[in-house]
């Protein structure tokens, strides 16, 4: 249901708002923070989320960039009770003037540690942000995601996930 709201969402906001023109993106480092299981009302559910992405700056379709820029990304997940969650996906980059509406999805692999059992080592993440873009290329933004698996198991539990990004370009880190 979140993945086919976000497909929606992306198709009327790429075909209705065209975008300014923008120069090159680049790669991001992409630091996290947030609250897993945000909806469930079980306290000893919830946990603190640490997320680590890098996401590339080229786009895989440069024919439609001005309105879309579809872009690969990796990254990890630690909860704070030892949940552990690496994964690799796409993301739609949509501008909005000043902003960045992205939606995002990824498949990858889970460890519960010592936190909700989600069923499967094998989950799948959706996610829609938005974002502010700074002159200097960083972008400071919120996501609210869900991973799951798809019902590949029996158990399927799911979880939506609330996060704040900071997203800084790895020329800053790595001097490229």
């Amino acid at each position: 249901m979140i993945a086919g709201t976000v497909l929606g969402m992306l198709a009327a906001l790429g075909t209705a708002l065209p975008a300014a023109a923008q120069e090159k993106q680049p790669d991001l480092i992409s630091l996290g923070v947030g609250i897993f299981d945000v909806q469930k009302n079980e306290p000893r559910d919830k946990a603190a989320d640490f997320r680590v992405e890098y996401r590339f700056g080229t786009s895989l379709f440069p024919a439609i960039e001005e309105y879309v820029a579809v872009r690969p990304f990796v990254g990890g997940e630690a909860t704070s009770d030892g949940g552990l969650y690496g994964l690799g996906g796409l993301m739609f980059d949509i501008p909005i003037g000043p902003l960045t509406f992205t939606p995002n999805f990824g498949v990858g692999l889970h460890h519960d540690g010592g936190g909700k059992e989600l069923g499967s080592v094998i989950e799948f993440r959706s996610s829609a942000e938005l974002s502010y873009r700074f002159e200097n290329q960083s972008r400071l933004g919120v996501s609210f995601g869900h991973i799951s698996n798809a019902g590949i198991t029996t158990l399927n539990p799911g979880s939506e996930i609330f996060t704040v990004y900071y997203h800084l370009p790895s020329s800053w880190l790595f001097g490229y």
